[in-house]
């Protein structure tokens, strides 16, 4: 590449909250990049928002847990091959993956067998404080520097001789449009006082529909002592259609929503949520909305994490703070009267909203650095990587 060109960097997201990260990366690299910055690669909606082409669409590799990928494997492989024929083809300066190590890792493994010289950089760190903790030792050996959300993360892989640095989790960044609640909830015939429940069944659709039951029955239940609750559901475009036939299904109304600023609005005028566990509870942290997550994936799933667990909590407040904050119905627990039986009480207990609420403050405060936004900061990393010889 001539040493005149802007530089290019090759940016590879496959999962929503990858996307968002993603996104923010391209606009802050924009931003930072005094010569322009060329950005190539996957992402999802989002991404290709912020300008990027992507190779594939990759909503159909948003998948779940170690026995969810093996009917998708051939075309995991597929896809794996088409990134790294992309790569060579393109020559970037830098490579950055984002998340989903089922199928990054095999891209970072192969390039390193290869003996590709490109700058690769993983952005989200695996969480081995949770599990696998070997899988730092395998990261230091395929990846050049790894930027990760959480300050406790770097020291768990520079002993293994991997440049990490903490950069700050994006969602205590602004993103936030100015808001009408007022007019939000006239366009849904919401009136002002009614309760408002946000519902979230997750982004992918192995994990929509172990939800979807479950949450329409616990909505039916809450209905039987409060008919005047109204439900939001914001949802993606990759899960819409089965989430609006189960919304159609179920008695009175439920609202469906797409985008970024209904969203936002939903998570503006909710009293409370049900959540599907993952990123979603830091927006609703950020949001200052209590809620509950629920989660539920294939019985060997749970059995080999649970196995392999380091730690008590799954919900990533519980986990920042160490104690329990926001309610985890999981797998066994994962049921309607216990669901049901927690929203109540967040619906009918000032103290309880009260209480998820300054923990929420307390959270998201170990989430945020005070010299720069974490995308702007992960930007110039990246850019930092760039050889210019």
């Amino acid at each position: 590449m001539s040493s005149s060109a802007p530089p290019l960097v090759y940016v590879v997201a496959l999962e929503p909250s990858g996307d968002v990260l993603g996104s923010r990366l391209m606009t802050a690299l924009h931003d930072t990049a005094d010569s322009g910055v060329r950005i190539e690669g996957v992402g999802g909606q989002l991404m290709r928002g912020a300008g990027l082409k992507s190779l594939f669409d990759p909503s159909d590799l948003a998948i779940l847990g170690i026995f969810e990928v093996l009917p998708k494997a051939r075309l995991v492989l597929r896809r794996v091959r088409e990134v790294l024929d992309d790569i060579e083809r393109l020559k970037p300066d830098v490579l950055v993956t984002i998340d989903s190590w089922g199928f990054t890792g095999r891209v970072h493994k192969a390039l390193t067998k290869n003996g590709n010289k490109v700058k690769r950089v993983r952005y989200v760190a695996p969480q081995v404080w949770a599990w696998r903790p070997g899988r730092s030792k395998q990261l230091a050996s395929w990846i050049d520097h790894l930027l990760t959300l959480f300050p406790f993360e770097p020291p768990l892989f520079e002993k293994h001789g991997l440049k990490a640095t903490w950069v700050g989790h994006p969602v205590v960044e602004d993103h936030t449009s100015e808001l009408d609640q007022a007019l939000f909830r006239e366009a849904l015939n919401i009136p002002v006082g009614s309760p408002v429940l946000a519902v979230l069944p997750g982004s992918r659709m192995a994990e929509v529909k172990a939800l979807m039951p479950i949450f329409g029955q616990v909505i039916t239940g809450l209905r039987t002592v409060n008919p005047n609750i109204h439900v939001v559901v914001p949802t993606l475009g990759s899960v819409e259609p089965g989430v609006r036939k189960w919304a159609s299904s179920l008695a009175g109304p439920v609202h469906v929503v797409t985008g970024s600023k209904d969203r936002n609005e939903t998570f503006a005028v909710a009293d409370v949520a049900i959540a599907a566990s993952g990123t979603v509870t830091l927006e609703l942290a950020k949001a200052g909305v209590p809620h509950v997550i629920a989660y539920k994936v294939n019985p060997l799933s749970a059995f080999a994490f649970r196995r392999l667990a380091k730690t008590k909590f799954v919900n990533l407040v519980n986990i920042l703070l160490g104690r329990s904050i926001v309610p985890e119905c999981l797998q066994e627990s994962c049921r309607v009267e216990e669901i049901e039986s927690k929203v109540t009480a967040l619906l009918n207990s000032n103290s309880e909203k009260e209480a998820q609420k300054n923990g929420f403050v307390e959270a998201l405060s170990l989430l945020k650095r005070e010299d720069v936004s974490p995308s702007t900061y992960a930007a110039q990393v990246v850019l930092g990587l760039v050889d210019r010889v």
